[in-house]
């Protein structure tokens, strides 16, 4: 069993593992699995962005449809940008906020990880962050400017 963090009261769940650490590559491939949402089974996706392991629900505000190009594919071809395969909206994949696309300023629905003893946790019963749109400034660097690879350029 993983200790809480120092952050978890007594009524979370304990988290579960869900890969090897050494599975999510820097600007990888994402390790996708199912959880559930308001009572609805949905697809979920963890990646590694700058070192540090972040998950989303595998829907885009603007629609909910998955956003995978091909299982697993989320990041443009230069590993920068989360894109969503229906209409090219970009996000960060730091913070899962959309910065190119019909749904700027709004962020992707975060899941709850944690990486730890060369394994990545999550927490089925956590309470996922509520999409909302940002209250930061304009992003002043550069955004996408070009579609995903075709698939046949895919690893």
């Amino acid at each position: 069993m993983v200790p809480l963090p120092p952050t978890a009261t007594a009524t979370d769940a304990q988290p579960q593992r869900l890969c090897a650490s050494t599975d999510l590559l820097e600007r990888g491939r994402a390790h996708a699995f199912d959880l559930t949402w308001h009572g609805q089974t949905v697809p979920a996706f963890a990646l590694r962005f700058e070192g540090r392991v972040v998950a989303y629900l595998n829907r885009c505000p603007h629609v909910p449809v998955e956003m995978d190009w091909q299982p697993g594919h989320f990041l443009d071809q230069d590993g920068r940008w989360i894109l969503c395969a229906i209409h090219g909206a970009a996000y960060e994949p730091a913070n899962g906020h959309c910065v190119a696309g019909p749904c700027a300023g709004r962020r992707l629905q975060a899941v709850r990880v944690l990486e730890q003893d060369g394994a990545v946790f999550w927490w089925p019963q956590a309470p996922l962050a509520q999409p909302t749109r940002s209250e930061s400034s304009p992003v002043t660097r550069p955004v996408p400017t070009r579609a995903a690879p075709p698939p046949e350029a895919l690893p």
